[in-house]
């Protein structure tokens, strides 16, 4: 495997999930009092920016990785960056779950990557 282009996905992968996480949640802490049509708006002008570094993400690390190696490995970056976002960015508190729902991606990457 080419340690180089996996960790270049997975940079990329992660730039891009800041980017669509934002897109996703912070709406719900920012926007609050604006009509869903502003907060869709503006959610689509930052998800732009997930876009723009998903798409080569997944181009480059696609060969080296399988489709779904790079699906799973989507999903653990997505938690990865999501979790902090709940708990620091919107004051979400920190749960049980979390540790949980951590095992069972565990689980995906270990009998995808086997």
């Amino acid at each position: 495997m080419n340690w180089a282009v996996v960790a270049k996905t997975a940079g990329l992968l992660v730039l891009s999930n800041l980017f669509m996480t934002f897109a996703w949640y912070a709406h719900l802490k920012n926007l609050r009092d604006k009509p869903w049509f502003v907060a869709a708006l503006v959610s689509w002008a930052v998800a732009l920016f997930e876009y723009l570094l998903q798409v080569p993400a997944n181009r480059t690390g696609y060969g080296t990785l399988s489709l779904g190696q790079l699906k799973i490995l989507q999903e653990v970056i997505t938690l990865s960056v999501f979790v902090p976002f709940a708990l620091f960015y919107m004051g979400q508190p920190l749960k049980l779950d979390y540790l949980w729902a951590a095992f069972c991606i565990m689980g995906a990457v270990y009998f995808v990557f086997r």
